[in-house]
């Protein structure tokens, strides 16, 4: 399981993904989860099968920075999280090298 959090920000959502530092952003939470899914396959494939598998080792273990976690563990410290707001997800992402389509 990846550490991942969503917030509304100016009518979008924004999804990151901290153990990567990545994010996407949609209209809908649903569609912003799977923008993010899909960058974060295309990410670990390219990694470990594609075009940057040379640099695997630096791209796998590449973290958000320090601010992103305290707002992950800010948004996680807060016990109760206004579901029209900000949320933390705890999804398992599929982390197997495979294209997205």
């Amino acid at each position: 399981m990846k550490a991942l959090y969503a917030e509304r920000q100016e009518g979008q959502w924004v999804v990151v993904c901290l153990d990567f530092s990545l994010a996407a952003q949609d209209e809908t939470l649903e569609g912003a989860k799977a923008r993010l899914e899909a960058q974060i396959k295309e990410y670990v494939f390219d990694a470990i099968e594609g075009e940057d598998r040379a640099f695997a080792e630096q791209l796998l273990t590449r973290r958000a920075p320090c601010a992103q976690w305290a707002r992950y563990y800010f948004i996680k410290a807060l016990g109760f999280v206004r579901e029209g707001v900000r949320r933390l997800l705890f999804e398992v992402i599929p982390l197997k090298p495979c294209r997205s389509t």
